[in-house]
């Protein structure tokens, strides 16, 4: 994809979720000034953290993607971890103090006031929700990025959450105070279930967890489907940012010639890149057959 377009639809993302959940927070605060809903303030605290991860990840999206240089020789991408971990942070705090502001709301139960209000606002949130993960899911089919399907995930998450405030205020109006205070706590640990999510993602990105398995069966199998290539070894695998790193030793003839050897290695990337359809930086060290066995041999007397 051009650079050009997919600046456009990850800025176009951005705007719409700015602008949507911005009115999103000025209605939810307007609803939990007149009602005193601790599930509408739960509601509002997740919108806030929505505007201000939302920020955060297009703003280290763009720093992300920005081309290697001399001082960060392998991009910019583990960036979106870094951001990944203080918005962990965040969202974690936020959810403890709604989790007492519930749990002091269990043993002091509030009449709520303008409820109809709260559900109004509610239905407006879910509406507004559904504009976000529609333009998400569009910038997503365009653009593949990674920041952004974790945003519409969020969001996607959200719905149910707008969802159970609804439902607590219409209880609560049927009389059931308690209602109210137990959503917010789940609301709660809704978001303390998030940021730990958030948090282990994250870590995963800073420690060079390696690819899923299933993926690394694929490019071994790719490697291994090359006519000259007789075996695969050392493969090492991470991802940092929207880049997949890959590095593999390749067991190729004792007699190829070094120029053989070196198109080999090429096509082997080629393959890959294909399979995957995504940005990747593959190193390939290729090794005489006849040495790849002999390390193995001593490799299995020494075990």
């Amino acid at each position: 994809m051009h650079q050009r377009s997919y600046e456009f639809w990850v800025k176009t993302a951005s705007v719409v979720t700015m602008i949507m959940v911005s009115l999103m927070i000025g209605a939810k605060c307007w609803a939990w000034l007149a009602s005193g809903s601790a599930s509408m303030l739960g509601s509002l605290t997740d919108s806030l953290m929505d505007i201000t991860a939302s920020a955060m990840s297009f703003m280290v999206l763009f720093y992300a993607l920005r081309p290697a240089d001399d001082d960060h020789r392998f991009g910019h991408g583990k960036a979106e971890a870094l951001a990944g971990l203080g918005q962990a942070a965040f969202i974690a705090g936020s959810g403890c103090l709604l989790a007492f502001h519930g749990i002091e709301r269990l043993f002091n139960p509030v009449v709520l006031n303008h409820s109809m209000l709260g559900v109004w606002v509610s239905l407006f949130a879910i509406a507004c929700t559904l504009v976000v993960v529609y333009v998400q899911t569009k910038v997503i089919r365009h653009t593949e990025s990674i920041a952004i399907k974790a945003d519409s995930v969020h969001y996607k998450g959200d719905l149910i959450l707008n969802a159970a405030v609804l439902i607590a205020i219409l209880l609560a109006q049927s009389g059931m105070l308690y209602a109210d205070p137990i959503f917010a706590i789940g609301v709660a640990g809704y978001l303390l279930y998030n940021s730990w999510d958030i948090a282990r993602q994250s870590a995963d990105h800073l420690m060079d967890k390696e690819l899923p398995e299933e993926e690394k069966a694929s490019i071994i199998a790719i490697a291994n489907s090359h006519n000259d290539v007789f075996g695969v070894h050392d493969v090492r695998t991470r991802q940092g940012g929207k880049i997949k790193f890959i590095q593999m030793h390749l067991e190729l003839e004792d007699q190829l010639p070094l120029i053989r050897a070196h198109y080999v290695a090429d096509e082997v990337v080629a393959m890959i890149q294909q399979e995957f359809n995504c940005e990747m930086d593959i190193l390939i060290h290729q090794d005489p057959m006849s040495l790849s066995q002999t390390n193995a041999q001593l490799s299995e007397s020494q075990n």
